[in-house]
Formats: structure tokens, sequence, C-alpha cells
């Protein structure tokens, strides 16, 4: 049995941070950053039949052209998704009652909607972009045991590539999940390698008072190429959902509206725009 202090749960028998029962979730659950981006979502639903926030995690569940779906936030950064992976896996494979995992496990098909700036010159503004791997740069999923699922190989190459300083810790680099590639995949999805910084400034290259390890790691970044695939934008979460989607059996895949090209300085438009048209897509194709 799982002990109280390792499973907390509230009084009325929810996981503690999401304060969801299991029968408040879908088995397909589309991942936003910003709470206020979920009902830019569910505003496509054909119905809401439930809702609840605590703190950052907003989550709606409803029905798109006959699909249940849930829409959750998580926010910012990989300690939020340590939180929402494993909380979302308690909801489907343990008992919550007892305690104790389920004998027959359930995998979640789980897509996050982000926005992104483009580290290359040739993904202009108001594309999409797919995260084939997820390359971590936040030690988080350091705490878990992933050599079964990672890409040691490829992370060799990133790492003498970049002169990597091991002191901020190994990266790791995890593929998507196959299924949902092929199912949300088109001729309009840029493919590649998303980076996940543990932090928005420093971590990302970002220099307001304070200075950096490297102050050339971006530049270096933008041109790592591993046997044709290329890294394709920086954000904070995709490679801890790739990460802890593997570890615990759930498919997963990161997809952003590109908003920025900071190869070549563009900006977006009309950002709200770009969003809504990634939320649509991919919203039909889970429909499908």
């Amino acid at each position: 049995m799982i002990q109280s202090s390792e499973l907390i749960l509230n009084p009325d028998g929810s996981v503690y941070h999401l304060n969801l029962l299991p029968e408040n979730i879908a088995h397909d659950i589309i991942f936003v950053g910003d709470q206020n981006r979920v009902e830019k979502i569910t505003q496509f639903f054909d119905s809401i039949e439930f809702s609840t926030q605590k703190r950052e995690f907003k989550t709606q569940t409803g029905l798109f052209k006959g699909k249940r779906i849930t829409v959750m936030s998580t926010g910012i950064g990989p300690d939020n998704i340590d939180i929402v992976m494993n909380e979302l896996d308690a909801l489907v494979n343990i008992d919550l009652k007892t305690r104790t995992p389920k004998e027959n496990l359930t995998s979640l098909n789980i897509i996050r909607i982000g926005t992104s700036g483009s580290l290359q010159a040739d993904i202009p503004v108001d594309s999409f972009v797919m995260g084939k791997f997820g390359l971590g740069l936040d030690n988080m999923l350091r705490s878990y045991l992933i050599d079964a699922i990672s890409n040691p190989e490829m992370e060799d190459a990133f790492i003498a590539h970049t002169n990597w300083d091991l002191r901020k810790g190994r990266p790791y680099i995890i593929a998507c999940s196959e299924k949902l590639e092929k199912r949300m995949e088109s001729s309009r999805i840029f493919k590649g390698i998303t980076g996940t910084a543990g932090g928005f400034y420093g971590p990302q290259g970002r220099i307001l008072r304070l200075n950096i390890q490297d102050e050339n790691l971006n530049s270096k970044m933008d041109n790592f190429n591993y046997n044709g695939t290329r890294m394709t934008n920086l954000e904070m979460e995709t490679s801890a959902i790739y990460g802890l989607g593997k570890l615990l059996g759930h498919n997963c895949l990161s997809l952003n509206a590109i908003i920025a090209n900071r190869a070549n300085g563009t900006f977006s438009d009309d950002p709200y725009k770009a969003v809504d048209e990634l939320i649509t897509y991919a919203l039909g194709k889970l429909a499908e």
C-alpha cells in the first residue's frame, strides 16, 4: 500500500494538487501552460461536463464532435510537470481507496499545445512544430531511472557539440510517442528537437543583470544536428512530459505554434490566430 505521505489525497478523495477524481478526466488530454488558455480550447467544445481549478491547475472535460477530451493547465516548468504527470497517472493506474497500483494499467493520450519561438530561419512564424524529441536541460527527470528510455548517443553528441558543462547536470533526450506522431503529423508540421529549459532567463540564454555560464549556448544549440534532426524550439515542459509519459506508459506529444523567429528577428502579426489554428488542428486530429 502506498503511504498517505507519498500519495496525498484531499478529504473528498481527489488527488492533492489537481483536485481531480478518476471520473473527472478523459483518456485524451490536452495540456496548456496558461490557465487562461484552457477556455480558449474548450470554447470549441459542444458541451462541458466538468470544471475545476486549484492553484494554477485548471481542468475542464467535455465533448468535441462526440469525443470526450480533457483540457488542463500545467503551469510553467518541469517541476509542475512532475506533479501533473504523477497525479494524472495515479487517477487511472492507482486504486485511490486501497492505495494500491492496479493490475491492468491505462495509457493516456497527452498532447501539449504551446507557443514558442523558432530557432531556425526556415521555420517561419505562424507555422506548427512537433517535438519529435524532447531535450531536457533541467535535471528533474534524473531523479528517476531513465536509462531504458533515453538516447545516450544523441545526448553525447549534444554534449560534445555544445561543450556542455556537466556541473549543470547531464542533458537527457526522450522521443515522442510514435502513435501520436502519426496521428498528428501532416505537411504543415515541422519536426525536430524541442529543448526544455529549467528556467526562462539564464537557462534560456537571456541576460538582464546576471552573467550566464555560457553566453554562446543558444547559438550552439541552434546549429546542433543529429543525423538530420535539428533543434527547432526552446520551452520549459516537453522533455519532462515525454520522460514521465514513457516511464508511466502514456502516449505524449508536444505541438507548438511558432509566434516568433529568433533567427531572422520576426514576430507573428497575429499570434492569437496562430494559436487558435493550432488548437483547431489538434482538436480535429483527436476527433478523427
